[in-house]
């Protein structure tokens, strides 16, 4: 159990640590610069270090430490909610970034310099993370020391299946993201922190369910077992794929390659008021010439 505790001590380390990041940078880099490279770089990091302590966790904790994977799908729930009120409207996901781009929400040089930051940030959060597992402050770390050049592919099951899984968490993932862009975070939050917690549950035991290419390539890109072009099917393309699906589906086109809407009819928001039925006047002006004779018929006659 005090390994479990350190962990959970780097977990709020790191979290404070780039919570300060975005504070200094904020004050001191223009708009536009901290939110397409501070912003995304201390996400990235946060992002990169938290979930490279949990997989080693999840992979020493069942046989090294007494706990199962419900204390791990935990904390990662628990983990994302905190990531989500931290991030200050970052992704640190490149599918994300180009859904952006895609929805014209994004130019392309601030999106070229969010996938670079984001790369930048993925890489400098695995390089302290293996800086950090060297100290082996607990046996979890001496643990994944002695497995680390041993490290395997966490792909599991067949590469066309792998892209396909990935894809598919992809999917849900920015599909639920579309539909919940406009609420509010206290909804957004902890709906999106469920969405990954399932498919991380229902999905890892096949690829580990990254659906984020950068977290994935810092995390998984250098084990043996499977090639660098498997590696780019499953955890690039698969993902991408996703979004690019779940775009097409929630929008009916791709604003930045397309306008024409492929799938659903445009509907004037105007409705145009139907004739209305002239039959009630001439009713009314039969009535009255009706009337009218019978007044004339009533008159004494001479």
């Amino acid at each position: 159990m005090a390994g479990l505790n350190v962990s959970l001590a780097f977990f709020f380390l790191v979290v404070g640590v780039c919570q300060v990041l975005r504070r200094i940078s904020k004050r001191f880099l223009s708009p536009g610069a901290y939110g397409c490279l501070a912003r995304e770089l201390a996400g990235s990091l946060q992002l990169c270090m938290s979930c490279l302590e949990l997989r080693m966790l999840l992979e020493v904790g069942p046989w090294g430490g007494g706990f199962g994977p419900d204390v791990v799908l935990t904390l990662l729930f628990l983990l994302f909610v905190l990531h989500g009120a931290s991030f200050d409207g970052a992704s640190a996901n490149p599918t994300v970034s180009l859904q952006e781009f895609l929805l014209l929400e994004s130019n392309f040089s601030a999106t070229a310099a969010k996938l670079l930051a984001q790369g930048a940030g993925m890489g400098t959060g695995w390089a302290v993370t293996k800086l950090y597992w060297s100290w082996e402050l607990t046996h979890f770390h001496l643990i994944q020391n002695l497995m680390a050049s041993e490290c395997s592919s966490s792909i599991h099951t067949s590469l066309h299946h792998a892209a396909f899984v990935e894809g598919t968490c992809s999917f849900l993932f920015h599909l639920l993201l579309l539909k919940l862009q406009q609420s509010h975070p206290m909804y957004r939050v902890p709906a999106l922190a469920v969405t990954v917690t399932l498919l991380t549950y229902t999905a890892g035991p096949f690829t580990g369910a990254f659906f984020n290419p950068a977290l994935a390539t810092a995390t998984t890109f250098h084990c043996s077992g499977s090639s660098f072009w498997d590696y780019v099917q499953v955890y690039w393309l698969g993902p991408l794929a996703g979004m690019l699906a779940a775009l097409l589906l929630y929008q009916g086109n791709i604003p930045r390659l397309f306008q024409r809407n492929l799938l659903y009819s445009q509907k004037s928001k105007y409705k145009i008021p139907k004739a209305r039925v002239t039959a009630a006047p001439a009713e009314g002006a039969e009535a009255r010439q009706k009337r009218k004779g019978e007044k004339s018929n009533s008159e004494p006659r001479a």
